[in-house]
């Protein structure tokens, strides 16, 4: 058994200690927040004899809830742990850990929480437990329904506009009716109609979309305190990872849950706050005590991760910000390595850089792919990296491309998959009532769904039960065939596997024959499917019907980066807000340029300018070992050709940390470079 503060600094012994109360962990780049969040779960089952069920654990993507999760089990074998968490229960470690039971800690992000929570409760406040999630395609349809039902252009309003209005809107816990009564111009006044509609059609299909998960559990709490209170005495201590990253529905979910027994815990960094733009509120970590009076704060300062180096490089940018919370991070590693501040002729200039640089790591340094990470402001600036890797056949990947679960006919499938989960689902009937095809017109559609509205019955049981006579007996005998295969699903997955129910529905709807079309596009679809069995085969252990619930959460809660395949041997490439929690050996940032970074929409902005030097901060603190900052004298992008100066963070950085390096005639030349310099007014 080995003692639970083995190898922790005397910093992450204190936060891992100290149990009762609020704390707040600042926490620095590669400080080692995820083992003093894991020790910490062990030690107040082990030490302070808790139930692991009444503590409960939240972090922002899957992948950390995974690995998190893990490294909780790991901690559990090494202690000889098992009996407290399994009881009087066969002792079967290996299953335990991949089943995690109802009595492991709830480790989970905050959409799955509020998912698990949902599921049990949500109809109290007017939903089925069935309910569908949309995904950001449904949200986009359905707005554009709306919009066209309301006679709003979508020239005049963009949807996916809108509907981050909304997405605002309901971060702030902003309803329809508030939102009616604060509106300010003509766009919020025409979102406030759209939002009202989109609404009303999400309870009326039983439907949330993302930020409802957290929204509508928040109102059933506050509408139902016997509920809050069972969730209150069940979670007697709440951990929050990334706490810098909360929206205000985020703090306030976490601020009722902890609210009777005060044992809030929260992990971040100001200094990583970078998610302004889909509400995160760097305000929830600054007013931590302000919030929790009496809260004991705690700095994680060692860097595990970077050399010194780095760190210092980083905090020259960094230390230019006003509003932050001031922590002093060293590293015991010194390479005496400086940052390489490239200055490229052009954006090829800037690619056939990186393509030699990377050449000299893999041969002279025996560096391998996977441990090189191009980073960038915009997803545009990718196209020339990606030409060049092209050209010089550099293996690569993109985190944020076309995402598995977002292919057409993987689309498909998990439509009917949601339209048995739930026969209500009119975005998914639509999806897939002529898929394949059954001479289904939009006439026809639109008499099934508007009865099963007048009615008040789910899409199955209105076209079972159609006794109008509009509809021609041959459309009819096609919605039949379509919703006997969906009521029979739906009955076999109290039998089925969920790998036998595809294959089922595969065969009903013969989906090979639809699809595999003698071409090589087709072929690609198919295999695509195949593939689907092997992310649903990890359900295949229980009744369909409960695994289905599972498989949709999880894809409609998937990221980019629950994605990110460690295993691969290429080169990343990705903006510098999806590299947020990754480490690489060595980064190279890209687009170190007044207008690109910092952005230009943030140059008057000292608010926005706040955040864009945070994003360059989390961008160089990805590296372990070296860092490569690149900016051109004359980039074509958007479809002009623009002429920038170098970014002022360039000129954050002290001089001695700096090897200035260049491609012809510089702006910058070594012998002038000094941490005095100026490039802008």
């Amino acid at each position: 058994m080995i003692d639970i503060l083995e190898n922790l600094n005397e910093q992450q012994k204190s936060a891992v200690l100290t149990t009762d109360g609020p704390v707040l962990v600042i926490a620095g780049p590669g400080s080692g927040k995820t083992r003093v969040l894991t020790h910490r779960i062990v030690h107040i089952i082990s030490i302070e004899k808790t139930k692991p069920e009444n503590i409960l654990a939240v972090t922002f993507t899957n992948k950390a809830a995974s690995e998190m999760k893990n490294r909780v089990t790991e901690l559990i074998n090494k202690m000889s742990l098992l009996d407290v968490f399994m009881g009087n229960r066969s002792k079967n470690y290996n299953s335990y850990v991949t089943s995690f039971p109802a009595d492991f800690p709830t480790i989970c992000t905050f959409h799955s929480l509020c998912v698990k929570i949902l599921r049990k409760d949500a109809q109290v406040i007017g939903y089925k437990n069935d309910f569908v999630i949309f995904d950001t395609d449904d949200q986009k349809a359905l707005v554009k329904k709306i919009m066209k039902r309301l006679e709003i252009s979508d020239d005049q309003f963009n949807p996916k506009a809108v509907l981050a209005e909304i997405s605002n809107a309901k971060n702030e816990l902003v309803t329809p009716q508030k939102y009616e009564n604060i509106v300010n111009g003509y766009f919020q006044e025409t979102v406030s109609k759209i939002y009202t509609e989109y609404q009303k059609e999400l309870k009326q299909t039983s439907s949330f979309d993302f930020d409802d998960l957290i929204m509508q559990t928040i109102v059933l709490f506050l509408n139902h305190k016997d509920i809050l209170e069972k969730y209150q005495n069940k979670f007697k201590y709440i951990m929050v990872d990334e706490y810098q990253d909360t929206n205000h529905a985020q703090y306030k979910l976490v601020n009722l849950l902890s609210s009777r027994h005060k044992n809030i815990f929260v992990v971040g960094d100001d200094w990583q706050s970078i998610y302004k733009w889909r509400g995160a509120d760097i305000k929830n970590i600054l007013e931590f005590e302000k919030n929790y009076p009496g809260a004991k704060t705690i700095l994680l300062e060692q860097n595990y991760r970077s050399t010194q180096e780095i760190l210092d490089v980083s905090y020259g940018i960094i230390s230019k910000n006003i509003n932050r919370k001031e922590k002093n991070l060293f590293s015991s590693k010194k390479s005496g390595q400086r940052v390489v501040v490239y200055e490229a002729a052009d954006e090829k200039g800037e690619a056939e850089y990186i393509v030699t640089q990377i050449a000299k790591l893999n041969t002279q340094k025996n560096l391998k792919l996977k441990d090189i990470a191009i980073l960038y402001r915009t997803n545009a600036q990718s196209r020339s990296i990606e030409e060049t890797f092209l050209r010089y056949n550099v293996p690569y990947k993109i985190v944020g491309g076309i995402k598995f679960y977002m292919r057409k006919e993987i689309k498909d499938l998990i439509a009917y998959f949601r339209l048995i989960q739930n026969n209500g689902d009119v975005l998914s009937f639509e999806r897939i009532i002529n898929v394949p095809k059954r001479g289904i017109g939009k006439s026809t559609y639109e008499k099934i769904v508007n009865q099963a509205r007048k009615n008040r019955k789910d899409i199955i049981e209105t076209i079972i039960n159609y006794d109008e006579k509009d509809i021609t007996s041959k459309r009819m005998e096609s919605l039949m065939l379509f919703a006997d295969i969906i009521k029979k699903s739906k009955e076999k997955c109290k039998k089925m596997t969920i790998v036998q129910l595809l294959n089922y529905i595969l065969k009903e709807i013969n989906y090979e024959n639809y699809i595999v079309d003698g071409t090589e596009e087709g072929d690609i679809r198919w295999e695509n499917v195949k593939e689907l069995f092997t992310a649903v085969e990890k359900y295949n252990k229980m009744k369909a019907d409960e695994a289905i619930n599972l498989f949709i959460e999880e894809v409609a809660l998937a990221t980019d980066l629950d994605n990110v395949d460690d295993n691969q041997d290429t080169v990343t490439l990705m903006t510098l807000h999806s590299a947020k929690g990754l480490e690489y050996d060595t980064v190279f940032i890209i687009g170190l340029e007044e207008g690109l970074l910092p952005h230009s929409m943030s140059i008057d902005n000292p608010v926005e300018m706040e955040e864009e030097r945070r994003l360059c901060y989390v961008g160089i603190t990805r590296a372990k070992n070296r860092v490569n900052l690149i900016f051109a004298r004359v980039r074509r992008i958007f479809g002009s050709s623009q002429a920038n100066y170098p970014s002022r963070f360039i000129s954050d950085i002290p001089a001695h940390l700096v090897d200035m390096q260049n491609q012809g005639y510089s702006y910058l030349k070594e012998d002038s470079f000094d941490e005095n310099d100026i490039f802008y007014d």
